[in-house]
């Protein structure tokens, strides 16, 4: 039977679209990475809402799932005491030499240009749980990095 005879729709011959792969592991949040995950929610709701066209809704609505999954799974975490690195931390850190300031986030608040990095991130997990002066290993480089300072990250920042 020829393709034009059984063929119900163009949509089998469409790339197929897959949810949003959602990071694995637990959906820890500062207060203020909980904040923009429902700002993004808000904001995604909103363009639903005026969206008339079906293939721009669909994404969409695409995107509105997953940030109804991170709102709903979000975990805020404590605020870290600073006593040692830690999800929330401003840690303040020489790696190969060169000072770096890095805060320890969430994964949908990480932002590696701005200093933010995921709780997940290779270096962040290197440094989680040394305490200032701690000498450290990154991967192959050995005493690569020296914590200098450890605080929580401002209220505002």
């Amino acid at each position: 039977m020829s393709v034009a005879f059984r063929r119900e729709s163009d949509e089998e011959h469409m790339e197929p679209r897959f949810e949003l792969p959602l990071p694995s592991g637990p959906n820890l949040v500062t207060a203020r990475g909980l904040a923009l995950t429902l700002a993004a929610l808000d904001a995604v709701n909103a363009q639903v809402r005026d969206e008339t066209d079906p293939v721009k809704l669909a994404e969409l609505k695409r995107s509105q799932r997953y940030w109804q999954t991170r709102a709903a799974t979000a975990e805020l975490a404590p605020v870290a005491s600073g006593d040692a690195v830690a999800f929330g931390c401003r840690v303040t850190l020489s790696l190969n030499g060169a000072r770096r300031v890095i805060d320890i986030v969430g994964d949908d608040e990480a932002d590696p240009a701005t200093g933010r990095l995921a709780f997940s991130a290779p270096l962040a997990r290197a440094v989680i749980g040394a305490e200032v002066g701690e000498v450290l290993d990154l991967g192959e480089r050995v005493e690569a990095i020296e914590i200098i300072a450890i605080e929580a990250i401002p209220a505002e920042g």
